[in-house]
């Protein structure tokens, strides 16, 4: 972790102030992420839930939980299993800026995809630690083969707690 602060240190003397980089972070063990999901249809609207992931190589996040906080959707209170990726860049202010993908499958079949370009926080050049994390995109569902969820999308919200 050491290393990787010190490369990314060197990375943002040698392109000077004013250019960005391209580094991974990492989200602190015990930060998780909320989201909440608007739009969709019936029983294929209404999804929220919480993650807890840290980032990895090429930005594959290494997700150790994710609870889906409502029954009453067409998931119903099925095992989720959950994936993604989040790559940014850091500015000279430290500033992150990226893009963001998640998916969340159902026991059924059924697949959420979470999209976004609007990825903002600050990163602690230290630790290479996001904090202050926010991302707004939109989602879509593709339904399994005779499933009670329909297609649909909307748009979500998530954001990093503090420890």
């Amino acid at each position: 972790m050491k290393e990787v602060a010190i490369l990314l240190l060197a990375a943002l003397l040698l392109n000077g102030c004013s250019t960005s980089s391209s580094t991974t972070v990492q989200t602190p063990v015990g930060n998780g992420w909320g989201a909440a999901m608007s739009g969709g249809e019936g029983t294929s609207s209404g999804f929220s839930f919480n993650t807890f992931f840290t980032v990895g190589s090429g930005g594959a996040l290494s997700i150790s939980s994710t609870q889906l906080l409502n029954s009453g959707t067409c998931f119903g209170t099925s095992t989720i299993v959950s994936g993604g990726t989040l790559n940014v860049t850091v500015n000279a202010a430290f500033q992150v800026s990226g893009t963001f993908s998640f998916t969340l499958t159902s026991s059924a079949g059924d697949v959420v995809t979470l999209s976004s370009n609007d990825v903002t926080g600050t990163v602690n050049t230290t630790t290479n630690a996001l904090s202050n994390g926010s991302i707004i995109g939109t989602w879509g569902l593709v339904p399994a083969s005779g499933s009670t969820c329909v297609a649909t999308g909307g748009s979500f919200t998530m954001t990093q707690s503090a420890s």
